[in-house]
């Protein structure tokens, strides 16, 4: 199988670890040093694997649903690559609240020993609905400005 194959199977199994809650699926998906961007998300800047796998296993989910689609996987070398993924997203958290998501992911990645890890991950929402008396978040065009051109924020 070639290498994109590999990282859209990598990007696969990130999603069914993450909506599954297998931690230990879930970490084997990142570099040791990976470093994850959620602050367009509202979110933290999270600093390697133990600690973004704590992170996620911390979330008050009781059920998420990610889909990721329409890959734009550049291989930068034999050992590193760029990609760029549309997501759409649904959670139910503990306290009943829920959250239905429409974005983007920007990554790189590394092949170690033979295997494709996710180095760096960032997560920017389009829109974010959540059923209150809020309006949705929606990103507009000023919010959208990292995502432009051949080669998006974060993947030069």
């Amino acid at each position: 199988m070639d290498d994109v194959e590999e990282i859209k199977k990598l990007k696969a199994r990130y999603f069914r670890a993450l909506d599954s809650k297998d931690w230990d699926l879930y970490a084997a998906c990142f570099a040791e040093d990976i470093v994850v961007d959620l602050r367009r998300a509202h979110g933290p800047l999270i600093e390697g694997r133990e600690a973004f796998r704590a992170y996620g296993s911390s979330l008050k989910i009781v059920q998420s649903v990610h889909h990721g689609h329409n890959p734009e996987i550049d291989l930068t070398s034999a050992t590193t690559a760029t990609g760029v993924w549309a997501l759409e997203d649904f959670n139910i958290w503990e306290d009943g609240s829920q959250n239905h998501g429409w974005g983007h992911y920007l990554e790189t990645y590394e092949k170690k020993d033979g295997r494709w890890r996710i180095k760096t991950l960032a997560l920017s929402y389009l829109r974010l609905e959540t059923p209150t008396d809020k309006p949705a978040l929606v990103a507009g065009a000023e919010g959208t400005a990292h995502l432009r051109g051949e080669k998006p924020a974060g993947l030069n």
